[in-house]
C-alpha cells in the first residue's frame, strides 16, 4: 500500500514531524521523498512546522498540498529555537505515533514501514535508524576518509542507551511516552542543538525502551560549507559543550576528556604525516573534549549554534 493520507479509523496513525528553516528547496524535496512511503499496517500523513517567523516554507508546501495523496499540515514558530519546533510538531501531530525527520534530509521509499515494522517486533516505545551522508558537489578526499560524516550504526533490535547515538534526524516513538510530560524538548537546547539527545535520554531514565534499525535509511545533504575544517571543528565545540553538565568538574566525565585531550593532543603532530584525514579525525574529537572540560567548569567556548 502506498500513500496514507486516507485516515483508516482501525489502522494506527503516524505522524510524520519536520521542522525547517529557510531550506524551501531541501524541504520540498523531503516533502516529495515522503510521498510514496510504503505504509503496509498503518496510516501517516506529515506536519511540517516552520521556525522562520515569515513563513519562507510556506509556498513550498501550499505547493505539495495541492498535488498530494498524503495530508501535510502548516504552522509556524515564530521564536527560533528548535526545540519549540520541534514542540510545536508533536502538539499538531496526530495519531498514536509521531516520526521526525529533519528539512535536509529525505528518507528511503521504505523508511516509515521499516521503523513501525520494528516497533511492533521488539515492543519498543521508540526507534531510530541511519542518516547517510549526501554529499553536494565532489567532498574532499581527507572528509570522506576521516568519516566525520558517517554516524555509528548497530543491528537492527539493538537497544539504545548512550545518549551520544540519540538524535531526532531519524526517529519514530509511540505517543503515549510524551502523554503527561511538563518538558518536551527543552527549550534551553534550542539555540545549541543537543536537544534530541536530552529528550531521549530522559525518556531512557524514565524506563523507556528504544531500538536502532538498519534498515530505516535516511540521506542528509552535505552542503559545501559542511565540508570545511572549521565547520566540524565548530561543530565538535558545539557536541563537547552539550554533552557536559556544568558544574560537575570532579567526576568520571572530567578525567576521562582531561586523559582524551592529552592523549589526543599529543597525537596530532604524528597524524598530521600519516594522514590529513587522521590528523583532522582527531583533532575533532580533541576539540570535542576540550569544550566538554571548559563546560564542566562553567565555561562555554561557543554560545550557540550558528552554522
Amino acid at each position: 500500500m502506498m500513500a496514507g493520507s486516507m485516515l483508516n479509523q482501525s489502522l494506527p496513525h503516524i505522524s510524520v514531524c519536520i521542522p525547517t528553516y529557510k531550506r524551501p528547496a531541501l524541504l520540498d524535496r523531503c516533502l516529495g521523498a515522503l510521498q510514496g512511503q510504503e505504509c503496509s499496517g498503518f496510516t501517516y500523513s506529515i506536519t511540517v512546522v516552520d521556525n522562520d517567523i515569515n513563513g519562507s516554507a510556506s509556498e513550498t508546501v501550499q505547493c505539495r498540498q495541492s498535488r498530494s495523496a498524503v495530508v501535510i499540515r502548516y504552522d509556524i514558530e515564530p521564536e527560533q529555537n528548535i526545540s519549540l519546533t520541534r514542540n510545536r510538531a508533536i502538539g499538531n501531530s496526530h495519531g498514536e505515533f509521531i516520526a521526525f525527520i529533519d528539512d535536509d534530509e529525505f528518507p528511503e521509499p521504505n523508511w516509515l514501514q521499516k521503523l513501525f515494522d520494528v516497533s511492533r517486533r521488539f515492543s519498543a516505545d521508540g526507534v531510530l535508524g541511519p542518516v547517510m551522508p549526501y554529499f553536494e558537489g565532489t567532498p574532499p578526499v581527507w572528509l570522506v576518509k576521516s568519516g566525520l560524516c558517517l554516524r555509528k550504526s548497530f543491528q537492527t533490535g539493538t537497544r539504545l542507551n548512550n545518549p551520544r547515538y540519540f538524535r531526532a534526524g531519524n526517529l519514530l516513538f509511540s505517543r503515549h511516552i510524551v502523554e503527561g510530560e511538563n518538558l518536551w524538548f527543552d527549550p534551553s537546547f534550542g539555540r545549541t542543538g543537543g536537544e534530541d539527545a536530552d529528550f531521549l535520554g530522559r525518556m531512557v531514565r524514565q524506563g523507556r525502551t528504544f531500538v536502532w534499525c538498519d534498515e530505516a535509511v535516511v540521506h542528509e545533504e552535505v552542503p559545501e560549507e559542511r565540508q570545511t575544517r572549521s565547520y566540524h571543528l565548530r561543530r565538535a565545540m558545539i557536541r563537547g559543550l552539550t554533552s557536559a553538565t556544568p558544574g560537575l568538574l570532579l567526576s568520571r566525565g572530567t578525567l576521562k576528556s582531561v586523559v582524551a585531550v592529552i592523549a589526543y593532543t599529543v597525537s596530532l603532530p604524528v597524524l598530521l604525516v600519516a594522514g590529513h584525514h587522521l590528523f583532522m579525525r582527531y583533532l575533532v574529537k580533541d576539540c570535542d573534549h576540550l569544550a566538554k572540560l571548559f563546560a564542566y567548569c562553567g565555561v562555554k567556548l561557543v554560545r550557540e549554534r550558528t552554522f
